[in-house]
């Protein structure tokens, strides 16, 4: 038995819901996306959204013609307008994310993904700085600069990568990173700004982004990396398996940049885990299954230890890095082009939001939080296999000792009403329906229907008596399963007269 302390241990990090990650941003020009995302900010309620391609040919905003024989260029807002005010009216505001290249301002022709991101460097620096000026200035004429000093401005993606940044050049990255950063500054010295967004393995980037910003005096506002614990890719059609490392070593990765930068003039800045998940792929289908919110439940409940915020990567299943989604389920929270059928990193999320503010207990299976209004709640997962060799236990039992406050005047005897909401391989799973329905690749509406009802957690409800103002709560959870208990006190309102022993009209013994 875990005897939870009744005083605080701290406030519970909300860094988790800071931020959530999208595909391109231009596919919330969709309504079938604003519907999906519509439904994420009513359960989970996401801050930030941070995709690519916001200065990409798709977004139409790099707009360069001929007249009376001379180049000029035009910067045109119309897409970047309708995302933007999707998003604001959703409630969530953009975490921006400069790139990718327009192809008429590149210096080469290399491009990423089936949309054909161009990862060159400008072919003249000048045109850059002056399309990030005219696309702050919009926004902060467009939305205020207050607004938009809340946007976290991040200068590309991955440029440590080939395959996002020409050559991986450093220097190139460095040259791009200054100039934008002090054209944002130009634009308003409140405006946030900051990089270099590493992918996994390159941490030694960070050493040198510090050098360089301190011996160029450039502008760094924030750090950002990127985490994943995800193997080479296994090809499979139309998707790939990966090994996993244990969920431990997001946290080692969350906690890089603070240990690296220390004494250097970036060490007290803000970190945000642009990206993190288990694989980086969309085709993936770990992402489906409960295995996945069991995987990630204890980096949610201590990621906020290491890091200002952590995005998952990402929210939607209509995310086309791979080409248009050939699968059913396929790397997001829920399945976007079938009515937003939610998976179990979903209800994990959901779960958390229902979280108290005040910390009481922290532990390798659990997560024990109290509210305002006095109400505790606890978060429990049972642990996995991440290298697949197992299963995983087939039950694992958790026993805590919870303090509570009953009665109306907060006395220490009383009941708790107790309510559980239960996910795993079988319920709330709609992974596990669809592959007993036959995997049908356009489900009918009737089978969209039992989805949407598969999806649904599990949910029970029982009492508990307190005493002593504690009551003993004994888990026991199935194989992948994470569970959310809310216990709120009873106020018993039964008339003095009810008598369910009366209910077939027999007079009691």
């Amino acid at each position: 038995m875990i005897r939870v302390p009744a005083a605080p241990a701290g406030r519970l990090s909300d860094s988790w819901r800071t931020c959530v990650g999208t595909g391109r941003v231009e596919l919330a020009l969709r309504r079938d996306y604003q519907d999906s995302l519509a439904l994420l900010q009513r359960d989970i309620g996401f801050r930030h959204i941070r995709g690519h391609g916001l200065l990409s040919d798709g977004m139409g905003v790099y707009r360069p013609y001929e007249h009376r024989c001379a180049r000029l260029v035009h910067h045109s807002f119309t897409y970047v307008d309708q995302v933007i005010d999707a998003y604001l009216a959703l409630g969530i505001r953009p975490f921006l994310e400069l790139g990718f290249m327009p192809q008429e301002l590149a210096s080469g022709d290399q491009t990423v993904f089936w949309w054909r991101g161009n990862v060159t460097p400008p072919r003249s620096h000048r045109e850059w700085a002056d399309l990030v000026r005219a696309t702050l200035r919009h926004l902060v004429d467009r939305y205020g600069v207050d607004e938009v000093r809340t946007w976290p401005i991040e200068v590309w993606n991955e440029p440590n990568l080939t395959d996002f940044w020409q050559g991986a050049d450093e220097q190139a990255y460095h040259r791009l990173y200054e100039v934008t950063a002090h054209t944002v500054k130009e634009v308003d010295a409140g405006l946030q700004v900051g990089g270099p967004a590493i992918s996994p393995g390159a941490d030694d980037w960070l050493d040198r982004f510090a050098e360089f910003a301190a011996h160029r005096e450039v502008p760094v506002d924030f750090v950002s990396k990127h985490a994943y614990t995800s193997g080479p890719a296994r090809h499979v059609p139309f998707g790939v398996h990966q090994t996993l490392a244990p969920a431990t070593d997001l946290l080692d990765q969350f906690a890089t940049p603070r240990d690296r930068l220390k004494g250097t003039r970036l060490a007290e800045l803000p970190v945000h885990i642009t990206e993190f998940n288990s694989s980086y792929r969309p085709d993936n289908p770990v992402h489906d299954t409960a295995f996945h919110a069991a995987y990630l439940a204890p980096v949610l409940a201590r990621g906020g230890e290491f890091v200002d915020s952590f995005s998952y990567w990402t929210f939607s299943d209509m995310f086309e890095e791979e080409g248009v989604p050939t699968a059913l389920f396929h790397g997001g929270f829920g399945l976007l082009t079938h009515r937003q059928v939610r998976k179990p990193v979903y209800h994990l999320y959901a779960f958390m939001a229902r979280m108290g503010a005040d910390l009481l207990a922290r532990g390798d299976d659990h997560l024990v939080t109290r509210h305002e209004d006095g109400r505790v709640t606890v978060l429990a997962w049972a642990p996995v296999d991440p290298t697949g060799e197992t299963e995983g236990p087939e039950g694992h039992v958790l026993r805590l000792s919870l303090p509570v406050s009953v009665g109306g005047d907060g006395g220490g005897e009383g009941e708790v009403f107790v309510r559980r909401s239960t996910v795993d391989d079988e319920r709330g799973n709609a992974y596990t329906a669809w592959r007993h329905m036959g995997s049908p690749r356009s489900p009918r509406r009737d089978q969209l229907d039992v989805l949407h009802e598969a999806a649904e957690p599990a949910r029970t409800h029982r009492r508990l008596p307190v005493r002593d103002g504690r009551t003993d709560l004994d888990l026991t959870l199935a194989r992948h399963e994470i569970t959310l208990v809310e216990l709120t006190p009873v106020i018993d309102e039964t008339p003095p007269w009810w008598d369910e022993r009366r209910l077939l009209g027999r007079e009691p013994a």
